[in-house]
């Protein structure tokens, strides 16, 4: 069984303000390891509930977070960023069984995370009307190729999201924000429920966690700055909606994850 695992920082236990999750600033390195613990206990559940295989991607600012000293030997890990649309779920094809995502945080404007953004801190990402998040970006990334997302950790707005989405994906909240503070569990908790849940979540049926891709997609770019959407509506097939907007409409998600890596 072949399992993909994309980690972020912002939905971590602890973590509140963006110096900790920013490298070579002095309050990162206890959210670091705490990333790297988390990502462990994944891969811990995820070999318990039957993994052989397990590709690890490092998907937060660097893409060179987590400590890969204690990695086991059945799991590959992509540091650095390769450029391609996948973007935070670059290397995942149609061989992978399903899919683990750990540390996510609350789409861009929610107020359930003081860390909480899409993509970029500059720009906010509507699809087909509603804010998008990095979950239902890469959720839907994963079902381009047909693999279901099994399990997710992060923030409580997130959770609730995932399960409007689909309540049989297995989710861990770990935090709420409040302002701009956050009340975190325990990272202890955090590590020992993570591989509990990932083991669990191994088990599901695929099937029922599977997400439908829409049939058409409309997407908004929303930047702070006026002048970079204008630039940016030149796009290909994009145009330029008041309010510092960026449109683009498609039927095929890939030219979706396109634009967001050019425009983002």
């Amino acid at each position: 069984m072949k399992v993909y695992i994309s980690a972020d920082l912002e939905g971590v236990a602890g973590s509140t303000t963006w110096i900790e999750t920013e490298k070579n600033t002095p309050d990162y390195a206890p959210f670091q390891k705490q990333m790297t613990k988390e990502v462990e206990a994944a891969i811990e559940g995820a070999i318990a509930g039957g993994a052989t295989e397990i590709v690890l991607k490092d998907a937060h600012d660097s893409a060179r977070n987590i400590d890969i000293s204690n990695l086991p030997v059945n799991v590959k890990i992509i540091r650095g960023w390769t450029g391609d649309p996948m973007c935070m779920v670059a290397g995942l094809d149609e061989s992978f069984d399903r899919a683990i995502f750990i540390g996510y945080h609350s789409k861009g404007g929610s107020h359930r995370n003081p860390l909480a953004h899409t993509l970029v801190v500059n720009a906010d990402v509507k699809i087909n009307g509603e804010y998008a998040s990095e979950f239902l970006i890469n959720a839907y990334a994963a079902a381009l190729h047909g693999v279901p997302v099994a399990f997710v950790s992060g923030d409580v707005g997130l959770t609730e999201e995932i399960k409007a989405v689909n309540e049989n994906i297995v989710t861990l909240p770990i935090k709420e924000g409040i302002g701009g503070a956050t009340v975190s569990i325990s990272p202890k908790l955090a590590i020992s429920e993570t591989k509990r849940l990932v083991e669990e979540a191994m088990k599901v049926d695929r099937d029922s966690i599977k997400i439908e891709l829409p049939k058409q997609f409309n997407v908004e770019i929303i930047y702070r700055d006026h002048t970079r959407a204008y630039r940016n509506s030149f796009y290909p097939g994009a145009k330029f909606k008041p309010h510092n907007t960026v449109e683009y409409e498609t039927d095929n998600y890939f030219d979706v994850l396109r634009i967001l890596q050019f425009l983002t």
